[in-house]
This record gives structure tokens, sequence and C-alpha cells, in this order.
């Protein structure tokens, strides 16, 4: 759940830089998804077709997780 990680860390600095609700959210979300697509392209271009399949699993479940964060801020607060 390393993308978890980047969630939380990606909120709590720009929470310390103290950016608006609605730049701490997007910068979590940028930060938690950020390497999926690029551990794919690494894959492709150096490694065999099997290497690829542990990237391809982790970009679903960012995307999911990604989903999940949308979901529960668009709850919370409809402006932000």
């Amino acid at each position: 759940m390393h993308n978890l990680l980047g969630f939380l860390v990606g909120y709590q600095i720009s929470k310390f830089l103290r950016f608006p609700k609605n730049v701490q959210k997007t910068i979590s979300i940028e930060v938690g998804m950020q390497n999926s697509g690029l551990g794919l392209g690494l894959a492709m271009t150096y490694f065999s077709k099997l290497s690829l399949l542990p990237s391809a699993v982790f970009s679903l479940w960012h995307n999911i997780s990604g989903l999940i964060m949308v979901h529960i801020w668009s709850k919370k607060n409809k402006f932000t």
C-alpha cells in the first residue's frame, strides 16, 4: 500500500505549507498515483513481458484507490 503513503505524505506536506483544501486534495491524489504509468513504461522498455504484471496490477490498484479517495472527499464537502 505504498500509494496510501503517497496520499498521506502529499496531503500532509501541502497542509503544512498551508495550501487551500482543494489544492491539498489535488496534490495528495497526484503524489499517490504518480508512478503507476512510469513502472509500466520502464517494464515494457527494459524487462521481459512477465515484469509487466506487477506494474499492471498496481496501476489498476492506483486507479481504484484514487477513485475511492475522490469519492470520499466529494461526500465530505462539495465546495473543496
